[in-house]
Protein backbone atom coordinates (compact mmCIF):
# COMPACT_ATOMS: atom_id res chain seq x y z
CA UNK A 1 0.00 0.00 0.00
CA UNK A 2 1.35 3.41 -0.90
CA UNK A 3 1.16 6.42 1.32
CA UNK A 4 0.74 9.98 0.17
CA UNK A 5 4.52 10.62 0.36
CA UNK A 6 5.59 7.66 -1.80
CA UNK A 7 4.06 8.94 -5.02
CA UNK A 8 6.74 11.62 -5.40
CA UNK A 9 9.67 9.18 -5.34
CA UNK A 10 9.73 8.59 -9.12
CA UNK A 11 9.49 11.91 -10.98
CA UNK A 12 9.44 10.24 -14.41
CA UNK A 13 6.44 8.14 -13.48
CA UNK A 14 4.69 11.24 -12.14
CA UNK A 15 5.37 13.18 -15.34
CA UNK A 16 4.10 10.28 -17.43
CA UNK A 17 0.94 10.02 -15.30
CA UNK A 18 0.26 13.75 -15.58
CA UNK A 19 0.88 13.71 -19.32
CA UNK A 20 -1.48 10.78 -19.84
CA UNK A 21 -4.12 12.43 -17.66
CA UNK A 22 -3.77 15.66 -19.61
CA UNK A 23 -4.08 13.78 -22.91
CA UNK A 24 -7.21 11.99 -21.66
CA UNK A 25 -8.73 15.30 -20.52
CA UNK A 26 -8.04 16.85 -23.93
CA UNK A 27 -9.59 13.84 -25.68
CA UNK A 28 -12.68 14.09 -23.49
CA UNK A 29 -12.87 17.81 -24.26
CA UNK A 30 -12.74 17.04 -27.99
CA UNK A 31 -15.50 14.45 -27.52
CA UNK A 32 -17.60 17.03 -25.69
CA UNK A 33 -17.15 19.54 -28.52
CA UNK A 34 -17.90 16.87 -31.14
CA UNK A 35 -21.02 15.75 -29.30
CA UNK A 36 -22.29 19.33 -29.20
CA UNK A 37 -22.57 19.32 -32.99
CA UNK A 38 -24.68 16.15 -33.04
CA UNK A 39 -28.36 16.53 -32.15
CA UNK A 40 -29.31 13.95 -29.54
CA UNK A 41 -32.38 15.88 -28.41
CA UNK A 42 -32.66 16.13 -24.66
CA UNK A 43 -29.70 13.74 -24.27
CA UNK A 44 -27.24 16.52 -25.26
CA UNK A 45 -27.21 17.80 -21.68
CA UNK A 46 -26.94 14.30 -20.24
CA UNK A 47 -23.96 13.45 -22.45
CA UNK A 48 -22.19 16.73 -21.68
CA UNK A 49 -22.72 16.32 -17.93
CA UNK A 50 -21.54 12.71 -18.05
CA UNK A 51 -18.31 13.69 -19.77
CA UNK A 52 -17.85 16.63 -17.39
CA UNK A 53 -18.28 14.30 -14.41
CA UNK A 54 -15.58 11.98 -15.74
CA UNK A 55 -13.24 14.93 -16.33
CA UNK A 56 -13.85 16.35 -12.85
CA UNK A 57 -13.15 12.94 -11.31
CA UNK A 58 -9.85 12.68 -13.22
CA UNK A 59 -8.79 16.14 -12.06
CA UNK A 60 -9.66 15.33 -8.46
CA UNK A 61 -7.93 11.95 -8.51
CA UNK A 62 -4.69 12.89 -10.24
CA UNK A 63 -4.11 16.64 -10.01
CA UNK A 64 -5.57 17.00 -6.50
CA UNK A 65 -3.71 13.82 -5.43
CA UNK A 66 -6.78 12.03 -4.10
CA UNK A 67 -5.46 8.87 -5.73
CA UNK A 68 -2.53 8.85 -3.29
CA UNK A 69 -4.61 9.76 -0.27
CA UNK A 70 -6.78 7.39 1.73
CA UNK A 71 -8.97 5.41 -0.69
CA UNK A 72 -12.13 6.43 1.09
CA UNK A 73 -11.45 10.09 0.22
CA UNK A 74 -11.26 9.28 -3.50
CA UNK A 75 -14.46 7.23 -3.30
CA UNK A 76 -16.28 10.05 -1.50
CA UNK A 77 -15.11 12.64 -4.05
CA UNK A 78 -16.12 10.49 -7.03
CA UNK A 79 -19.45 9.65 -5.40
CA UNK A 80 -20.08 13.36 -4.87
CA UNK A 81 -19.54 14.07 -8.57
CA UNK A 82 -21.70 11.09 -9.53
CA UNK A 83 -24.60 12.15 -7.32
CA UNK A 84 -24.36 15.75 -8.50
CA UNK A 85 -24.67 14.50 -12.06
CA UNK A 86 -27.61 12.27 -11.15
CA UNK A 87 -29.45 15.09 -9.38
CA UNK A 88 -28.97 17.40 -12.35
CA UNK A 89 -30.07 14.62 -14.70
CA UNK A 90 -33.31 14.04 -12.82
CA UNK A 91 -33.95 17.78 -12.70
CA UNK A 92 -33.54 18.13 -16.46
CA UNK A 93 -35.70 15.07 -17.11
CA UNK A 94 -38.44 16.50 -14.90
CA UNK A 95 -38.35 19.94 -16.51
CA UNK A 96 -38.37 18.38 -19.99
CA UNK A 97 -41.69 16.59 -19.31
CA UNK A 98 -43.61 19.74 -18.36
CA UNK A 99 -45.68 21.93 -20.64
CA UNK A 100 -44.34 25.42 -21.25
CA UNK A 101 -45.79 27.83 -18.73
CA UNK A 102 -47.83 30.76 -19.97
CA UNK A 103 -48.77 33.70 -17.74
CA UNK A 104 -52.50 33.92 -16.95
CA UNK A 105 -52.82 37.50 -18.19
CA UNK A 106 -51.09 36.82 -21.53
CA UNK A 107 -53.52 36.95 -24.42
CA UNK A 108 -52.99 34.38 -27.09
CA UNK A 109 -51.72 35.78 -30.38
CA UNK A 110 -53.69 34.49 -33.35
CA UNK A 111 -51.64 34.30 -36.54
CA UNK A 112 -53.00 36.39 -39.44
CA UNK A 113 -53.15 33.37 -41.76
CA UNK A 114 -55.30 31.35 -39.34
CA UNK A 115 -58.46 33.45 -39.77
CA UNK A 116 -59.91 34.47 -43.13
CA UNK A 117 -60.32 38.20 -43.77
CA UNK A 118 -64.11 37.94 -44.22
CA UNK A 119 -64.63 36.19 -40.89
CA UNK A 120 -62.68 38.74 -38.87
CA UNK A 121 -63.62 42.32 -39.80
CA UNK A 122 -61.05 44.95 -39.05
CA UNK A 123 -61.76 47.47 -36.37
CA UNK A 124 -61.02 51.13 -37.04
CA UNK A 125 -58.23 51.16 -34.45
CA UNK A 126 -56.47 48.21 -36.10
CA UNK A 127 -56.74 49.55 -39.66
CA UNK A 128 -53.44 50.75 -41.09
CA UNK A 129 -53.15 54.44 -41.85
CA UNK A 130 -53.47 55.30 -45.53
CA UNK A 131 -50.41 56.75 -47.15
CA UNK A 132 -50.80 60.33 -48.41
CA UNK A 133 -51.42 60.50 -52.10
CA UNK A 134 -48.68 62.02 -54.23
CA UNK A 135 -49.71 64.67 -56.70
Amino acid sequence: MTTHTEHALDPKAEAKTYTLTLALLLILTAITVGASYIQFGSLNVVIALGIATIKASLVALFFMHLRHDKPVNAVIACAGFLFLGLFLLFTFLDVDTRDPLQPVNLKAVVPATATPAAAAPETPAAAPAAAPAKE
